[in-house]
Formats: C-alpha cells, sequence, structure tokens
C-alpha cells in the first residue's frame, strides 16, 4: 500500500539521522562541548520532518482512518503510538532547551542534551519498530483499495498544502548529516515511493 510505502520509507531516513544524532552525542562527550550546528540541524530534521511531517500523517489521516474501520485508539497500538509520539516531542524540546548551553560547554547542559537525545533515539527506534512489523501490516487488513488510493491523495495533499518541498528539503537535511559523520544513507531503492511520489532525490 503506497500510503503506508512511504510512512515506511520516512522511518528509514528517521533511523539515518538517529544514527548521527548518537555521533553528535558521543563528538559532545569526547570533547566537552556540543557542535552547535549539526545538533540544531538534527533537532530541526526532528520537529519539522520525523514530527511535523511523518507524524502528522500518521495522526492526522492514517490513525483516524484505522479508528473508522474499527481499531481501536485506547488498548490498542493507536493509543501507545500517540502516547509515545508525545514522550518524542518531550525528548526535542528539551533538547532544545540544552542547545545554546551546551554548545558552550555547560557540563549539565550537555549531560541534558545527552540524556534526551538518547532516549529520543531508544524510543524512536523502537516506535519505528512497532509501527514497521504492527500497525502498518494492521492498516494493510482493514484499509481497502479505495481508501487506501484515497489516504494517498491525502498524502500527496498535505505536502502541497506544505510547500511541496518538505522531502526534498530534509532528505538533502539527512543526506548532509550523514556525509559529515560518515553514515551511510539510505540506499534510493529504499524510499523509491517517496522519490516517485514527491520527486525527493
Amino acid at each position: 500500500m503506497k500510503a503506508t510505502d512511504i510512512l515506511y520509507e520516512e522511518h528509514r531516513i528517521i533511523m539515518k539521522v538517529l544514527q548521527c544524532l548518537q555521533k553528535i552525542v558521543q563528538e559532545a562527550e569526547d570533547k566537552g562541548e556540543l557542535d552547535k550546528e549539526s545538533a540544531s540541524t538534527a533537532i530541526d530534521f526532528f520537529r519539522n520532518f520525523a514530527d511535523g511531517c511523518h507524524h502528522a500523517k500518521e495522526e492526522d489521516r492514517l490513525f483516524v482512518v484505522m479508528q473508522e474501520r474499527g481499531v481501536p485508539r485506547e488498548g490498542g497500538p493507536i493509543g501507545v503510538m500517540l502516547m509515545e509520539h508525545d514522550d518524542g516531542r518531550s525528548f526535542v524540546r528539551a533538547m532544545l532547551q540544552a542547545l545554546d548551553n551546551a554548545s558552550e560547554g555547560d557540563q549539565d547542559a550537555i549531560q541534558k542534551f545527552v540524556t534526551n537525545a538518547r532516549d529520543l533515539t531508544a524510543l524512536l527506534t523502537a516506535h519505528i519498530d512497532k509501527e514497521d512489523q504492527i500497525l502498518f501490516p494492521m492498516a494493510g487488513q482493514v484499509l481497502d483499495e479505495r481508501a487506501a488510493d484515497s489516504m494517498l491523495s491525502d498524502f500527496k495533499q498535505i505536502e502541497t498544502d506544505a510547500g511541496g518541498e518538505r522531502h526534498r528539503k530534509y532528505i538533502q537535511i539527512a543526506k548532509d548529516l550523514c556525509k559529515r559523520y560518515q553514515v551511510p544513507f539510505v540506499e534510493n531503492s529504499r524510499i523509491e515511493t517517496i522519490r516517485n511520489e514527491f520527486g525527493a532525490n
């Protein structure tokens, strides 16, 4: 199903930036100072791509339609996913709060950034696995072809309404971070739907 294929492929990009984040964290611990440019770039990515682009499509469309098709919000995976989205936002906010002082060498701020970055990585890694292995297959079972096609159209409209450039912009940002931290980027074949539907290279 192309709609969940898009979400699955976005996960691959998010995982790469999480790998970069761990290198940013390790570098901060080793040097006693946070690289402000790299850290702020990662925060921007998590706020505006992982959350603003990716989670928004899940919360505003996928989860809503799944509930309409009988998947409960409470006591099931949707409720857990929503709670984890909120937890992730809290970790990113804490990273942003620590950013300026951590980049000036404040050790308490560095520890705050490091702790929340590691918590975010652990959360999103497990969260992505649950969505890939449980939630998306469940969506494939409850959504018929018409509903799936409608959701794909909705996803495209969401991106058009946001200016139509988010995938191109944030894939490039992810690539630049990966290059800086020597993290191999996602192979094109693993983000083929995104490239075809949104013109992202």
